[in-house]
């Protein structure tokens, strides 16, 4: 059976995702690994045999895709986060790195470890493989050979799955300890809950004509609801912000019941008698799919829908999330929307929009791989430092940095480069599972036999003190001094450990997307200093 998959590595591949992904949903005490199930599988399958390998650009195209449509998805978050809180979250994470880096220089002077172990052991506790290959580097460099340029390597295949399984423990201790509940916190927590509360429509009868246009009502009360059809007199039509109220006109609204309840009591009362909403006899209420090229990444501002077609958008789904659309808001192929078009112009519409659901299934390859070559590309740049030292950004910090570019930028002229969310989620997670039972497969033999070596246990120990005093150190602060939400806060050290392992666990626990988020706005910043961090050791120490 060995000698099978050493032959056939692909195999061997989908053998250990097949073992790993089921194990992951078992639950207990109330969690689950999930997907980071897959590596510990692969360590498994890896300790049976030193041949049993899966080729290097495999697993190396997963992790590719996996940062690649993380960036995607994110973009617009991540930049947005640093006119925020965003530059706190990196700030921290700049902190817990550096702690994470005077723990290995500790292990170094205090237990005899060498400056090449205390480098590998570094980026292995933090999970970083271009912090390792920065490290090597380096150390040739300097013009030595073995064992210096070796003992970084047992290190870090030593340590990189304590530097997973720790963080996931730690992790699990915590929230059991804070007694999280990631619903309610989500809930309570105003900036991150749109889409938690259902939307509903009402019909209101106006009772005293307000002052200015409805764009002036919204803008002054901040209401955040939606216009949608008006009978005013004996004419009907959809309203826009330049529309008037009158008292005794009916005025459909979409939004939270606290929100339709705010605009009511300002505006009228809820009308009991006539639902515009059901009356169909002039406008029909459509769902539409966003796959047009025209469409997608554009602002609903520039389409001027209401302009063009007497329509109006009072809903967007966006994955399982439904909110309400602005004239800001950028439409993404997949988006399912709700219109309140004329009968007449629906042909219209829908030849703008697309509503092809094959089409919503299908990705660009051009700039999808166009922009993948950008990624891989701008990871393989020298960046020189002071100290004749040269980093690379690699393959992961690359591809994330340019994804996270055109995620923002979401399209350039005619090229789209956001793909539909569907498609994205499962990309994403093919890569994350073919990464990870690459890895696993990797290091399992160098793990066992590291392990039962004489300074193994040392090494392991100081490892696990750098994984686990960092993750401390991280939740403490940003849990208890700087009040971050537990759901954002392991999705901010996650992408300090840059570990797509310990977010797929994150992600499991919360069930909502603040892990992605956290995990987006601090992971280029962590990736960076890791690789510099390491070779910083090696200044210092060597």
């Amino acid at each position: 059976m060995i000698q099978l998959l050493k032959e056939n590595p692909l195999l061997l591949l989908f053998l250990v995702a097949a073992a790993g992904y089921p194990l992951g949903r078992i639950r207990v005490g109330g969690a689950s690994l999930g997907v980071a199930a897959v590596l510990f599988v692969g360590l498994a399958f890896g300790a049976l045999d030193p041949d049993l390998s899966i080729p290097e650009p495999v697993y190396q195209l997963g992790l590719a895709l996996f940062v690649y449509t993380i960036g995607l998805a994110s973009g617009s978050v991540f930049f947005s986060s640093l006119r925020g809180k965003g530059l706190q979250y990196n700030l921290l994470i700049a902190g817990g790195l550096v702690f994470a880096a005077v723990v290995a220089g500790l292990a170094h002077l205090l237990l005899g470890i060498s400056a090449p172990y205390a480098a590998g052991l570094f980026s292995g506790g933090t999970t970083n493989t271009p912090a390792l290959a920065g490290a090597i580097e380096h150390i040739a460099a300097r013009g030595l050979a073995e064992p210096a340029l070796s003992e970084p390597v047992i290190a870090y295949s030593l340590t990189y799955p304590i530097g997973v399984l720790g963080m996931i423990l730690t992790i699990f201790v915590f929230q059991r300890i804070w007694k999280i509940n990631y619903t309610e916190e989500l809930r309570t927590t105003p900036e991150y809950n749109a889409g938690l509360d259902p939307l509903q429509a009402r019909t209101i009868t106006i009772h005293s004509a307000p002052d200015g246009n409805v764009a002036n009502l919204v803008r002054q009360n901040h209401w955040n609801v939606v216009f949608g059809r008006i009978r005013s007199g004996g004419s009907f039509g959809v309203v826009t912000g330049q529309t008037v109220l009158k008292a005794g006109d009916l005025v459909t609204l979409v939004g939270t019941q606290e929100a339709l309840d705010e605009v009511t009591r300002a505006l009228g009362e809820t009308s009991t008698d006539e639902r515009l909403e059901f009356d169909f006899s002039r406008y029909d209420r459509r769902r539409f799919f966003i796959s047009s090229a025209q469409a997608s990444g554009r602002k609903l501002r520039d389409l001027d829908i209401t302009g063009r077609y007497g329509a109006i958008i009072t809903r967007i789904r966006r994955g399982d999330v439904e909110m309400l659309p602005h004239g800001e808001t950028v439409l993404m192929p997949g988006d399912v929307i709700r219109a309140v078009v004329p009968h007449h112009q629906i042909e219209g519409l829908t030849r703008l929009l697309g509503d092809s659901y094959r089409a919503v299934s299908e990705i660009d390859i051009l700039t999808f791989s166009l922009g993948l070559a950008l990624g891989l590309l701008l990871g393989l740049v020298p960046i020189p430092l002071p100290g004749g030292v040269t980093l690379r950004l690699g393959l992961a910090g690359g591809s994330l940095i340019v994804s996270l570019i055109l995620g923002a930028l979401g399209r350039t002229g005619p090229l789209l480069w956001v793909i539909p969310l569907g498609a994205n989620l499962t990309l994403r997670q093919s890569g994350l599972v073919i990464f990870l039972a690459g890895i696993g497969v990797r290091a399992g033999y160098s793990f066992i036999s590291t392990l039962l070596q004489g300074s193994g246990l040392t090494i392991l120990a100081a490892g696990a003190a750098v994984t686990v005093l960092t993750s401390i150190f991280v939740l403490l602060v940003g849990r208890l001094l700087m009040k971050v939400p537990m759901g954002l806060l392991i999705g901010i050290l996650s992408g300090l450990q840059t570990q797509p392992a310990v977010l797929g666990f994150s992600l499991e626990q919360t069930d909502n997307e603040l892990p992605n988020i956290g995990y987006a706005t601090v992971y280029p910043v962590a990736m960076i200093m890791k690789i510099v961090l390491a070779q910083v050791l090696l200044i210092v120490f060597l």
